[in-house]
């Protein structure tokens, strides 16, 4: 999970790092992973499992609801609406050979 949209989530000015972080932590997940580029980002992250406590509905709600004009565009989720961080958009032959199933397939349509 990109919890902070590698940053650019929070230029949105919707929310916080440290909700964003305590949303991720709330989801059905077992391992919520954030950038530690600084002590500051490290700092952040500590604070932000050292306060967390399970959200209740109307916490996810108010989170979802005053980001949801920010994500409606997709304009601060570049990870979903580009191939800027798409490694095989850059190198296609990582991909390998189509399976022959796949290449069948192919072929008929």
């Amino acid at each position: 999970m990109k919890t902070l949209a590698n940053g650019t989530i929070l230029e949105s000015k919707t929310v916080t790092a440290i909700e964003c972080l305590q949303y991720a932590m709330n989801l059905p997940t077992s391992v919520v992973i954030t950038g530690c580029q600084s002590m500051e980002n490290l700092e952040q992250a500590l604070t932000a499992a050292r306060t967390f406590r399970p959200m209740s509905d109307e916490q996810v709600k108010s989170i979802l609801d005053k980001t949801a004009a920010a994500a409606s565009s997709g304009k601060f989720e570049l990870f979903k609406t580009t191939s800027i961080y798409d490694g095989t958009a850059v190198h296609p032959e990582w991909l390998g050979e189509e399976p022959k199933e796949v290449q069948r397939v192919m072929q008929t349509s």
